[in-house]
This record gives structure tokens, sequence and C-alpha cells, in this order.
């Protein structure tokens, strides 16, 4: 028997079993989603600096920002299947590409159209990452460290989303080219990711798969219930971190006089680092027991919003944006690991696209109106608008995860 053969029993195909990846891959596979997410939210903090220099409204901002969600929900409607039949890596390097190509179009950026295109491609990118490269995390750690590779890869993403404002933020203030020095950061971080999924240690599939190439992502039959209960919690949480990302600047600015690009992006940072945090905490607790605080967080995060908009209170607006990163990070780790624990591997990819097309399409389309509603009537009321729609939403969602049977969410 080979040296790196660790047991004698054999597979059902009479080879040999691979050894256990070393716990350090799983962490290195991560990487790719957390540098795709450092892009996806870099550009939140230089929002302002392009509104000066460019000249356009609130909801056209919200509209570059949909570009991003546009991009995702494309991406995710072939990413996925197409991760499942030929392979986590000629997924992944292509999305990373972009990712660089959005860097360089960021980067020197003087019209709305060019920061739309690098939203685009961002969200494209995006898309193939939180489908393929969630789905490589998996196929890296092995079916027995599957709710290690949840936490991971759900972990991962929130807090590359975190850490993009933050950089944004710190380097837009402190460093020459206030809207290019992040992205050449950023293009060097998407690098290092490259190098890694050349490296990773995942197969391409053996099967093929069925059906068309080009779909509406789906669960394979008996696992619609667990992706119903996780869409019901992570929509609402992702939804109040993108209005957050896409209106917080603007919060700030026009509610409490502040145009600060670092206390911007720290406050994003905040955000997702309770989201990171949280999902750390709670990662031992019941399913059912996560989702449903997922949603209370987000209910409260609401009501503190409401708050904060009436009163022009910071200390009330941040606690909303960790509010928000709390319900996002419980709401989907809560949601993954549904889907680890009950899709086979060759349908993963597809299930991880599924569950963030529920979640992303409320999270473009609430904050655009929010956006949109701002300019007619106010920022106070397009703000409390919002936060009464999405409390609503984030209540229902916890009573759909109350009354579904502890089987649903907790068998594994």
């Amino acid at each position: 028997m080979p040296a790196t053969r660790t047991a004698s029993t054999l597979t059902p195909t009479g080879a040999a079993p691979n050894p256990p990846t070393p716990l350090w891959w799983i962490w290195l596979a991560a990487w790719p989603v957390t540098a795709v997410f450092v892009l996806s939210n870099a550009a939140t903090p230089l929002y302002v600096l392009w509104q000066h220099d460019i000249g356009f409204s609130k909801g056209t901002l919200t509209v570059v920002f949909a570009f991003y969600i546009v991009g995702l929900i494309g991406s995710l409607l072939v990413s996925g299947v197409l991760s499942d039949r030929i392979g986590r890596k000629p997924v992944l390097l292509p999305a990373l590409a972009l990712g660089l190509a959005a860097c360089l179009i960021f980067g020197t950026a003087t019209s709305v159209a060019a920061l739309i295109v690098a939203r685009l491609f961002t969200g494209i990118a995006v898309g193939a990452v939180v489908s393929a490269g969630m789905a490589a995390v998996t196929d890296v750690a092995g079916p027995e460290r599957k709710r290690l590779a949840a936490l991971l890869a759900s972990c991962a993403m929130v807090f590359g989303a975190g850490l993009g404002p933050l950089l944004a933020g710190l380097l837009s203030e402190l460093a020459p080219a206030p809207t290019g020095t992040v992205f050449a950061v950023e293009a060097v971080l998407l690098s290092g990711a490259v190098l890694v999924v050349l490296r990773m240690p995942v197969r391409r599939p053996e099967s093929r798969g069925r059906g068309a190439w080009i779909r509406v992502p789906a669960v394979p039959r008996g696992n619609g219930r667990q992706l119903a209960l996780g869409i019901a919690v992570f929509a609402p949480g992702i939804t109040a971190t993108s209005f957050v990302l896409s209106l917080g600047p603007s919060l700030l600015s026009g509610l409490l006089g502040s145009t600060d690009r670092i206390l911007a992006g720290a406050m994003a940072f905040g955000m997702f680092l309770a989201a990171t945090g949280v999902q750390f905490a709670v990662q031992r607790l019941r399913r059912r027991t996560v989702l449903t605080a997922g949603a209370t967080a987000t209910a409260l995060s609401m009501v503190t919003l409401v708050v904060a908009v009436h009163t022009g209170t910071l200390t009330a607006l941040v606690l909303a944006a960790l509010l928000a990163g709390a319900g996002q990070g419980m709401g989907q780790l809560g949601g993954l690991s549904l889907l680890n624990a009950g899709v086979p591997p060759q349908r993963l990819a597809e299930a991880n696209a599924a569950l963030n097309v529920g979640g992303y399409l409320p999270a473009g389309l609430l904050p655009v109106s929010a956006g949109y509603l701002s300019d007619a009537v106010g920022l106070t009321t397009g703000a409390t608008v919002f936060g009464a729609v999405l409390l609503g939403l984030a209540v229902l969602g916890g009573l759909v995860v109350l009354t579904a049977g502890r089987e649903a969410t907790d068998r594994s």
C-alpha cells in the first residue's frame, strides 16, 4: 500500500480512501471567499467621494449597488450548476480574473458607467464564490467535517465583507489616491487567491449531472424545506446589512453630519465582525436556535435603525449595524449548515447558489427602493419605511422557523 494511505479499508470502488486533508488546508481553502468579499464591499466608504467628483443622487447610488446584485444573481444561475458538473477550479479562476478587472476599473473610475461595470463584474465574481467557493471548502474538509466547513465558509464571507470597507476607509484617508490605493491592495489579495485555487486539493466531479446548464438553482427533492428555512432568516439579515452598506455613509453624513470615511468603514467592519464572531459563539447550538436568534437580531436591528434616524444618534446607528451583522451571520450559518447536512456533494454548489438567490433578491430590491424613496420624501422617512418592512419580514422568518418541526432543522 502506498505510504500516503492511512487505512487499509477499501472504498466501494476498490480503492483505498484518501487520508484526511490537513486542517490548515480547510482554512486556506476559505481564502478565495474572503478575498472576493473584500472586493465586494471595498467601495462602500468611497461612494461619497465618487458622488462629489462625478455627481449622482442617492437613488443612483443604490442603482450602482443593485448592478452588483444583477451580476451576482446572473452568476448564480450558472455557476452552481457549472461547478457541480465541471469542477470548482474552472469556475473560480475566471471569477477571480473578473475580480482583478473590477479592481482596475474601480481604481480608475471617472463615471457612473464605470462604477456600474465594476460592480457588475464584482457581482459575477461573488456569485461564483458563494456557490463554487463555499462548496470547495466543504469538498476540502471532507464528509466528517461538514459543520466546520459551513462555519469557515460563512465566516470567510462575512469577515471579507467587513474587511473591505475598513481597508478602504483607512487607505482613502491616510494614503495617496483615495479611490485607487485600496484596489491595488485588493488586486494583491486576489492574486494570492488565484494561487490558492490552483493548488487546492479538489477533484473534478465524476458525474456531469442532468438538466439545463443555465437555470434557477434548486436543491434535490426532499431538501426544499431546509432551503426555505434558511432563506426565511438569511434574506432579511443580508438585506439589513446591504442597506447599511449602500446607505450607511449617507446616513452618517445626512443625519449625523459626519463625512469621515474611516468611521463609515469602521461601522461596516464592526457589522461584519459581529457577523463573524456570533457564528463562532453559536456554532454548537441547534440549528433551529441559531436561526431563531438570527431572525430576532435582524428584527431588533430594524427597531434600532428607526430610533437612530429619528434621534440622530450615532450609538443607535452603530448598534443597528452590529445587530444586522449578527442577524446575517446566524441566518447564513444556519442556512449553510442545513444544506451541508442534507445535500449530496454533487449538488452542493447549486444548493448554495439557491440559498443566495433567495437572500440577495430582496437585498437588491429593498435598499434600491429605500434609496429612491429617500430621494423623494427624505432620508428619515425612507429609512423608517425600510425598517418597518424588514422588521415584518424578520418576524415572519422567525415564526416560520419556530413552527417548523425539529426534524427539519436539527437533523444531521
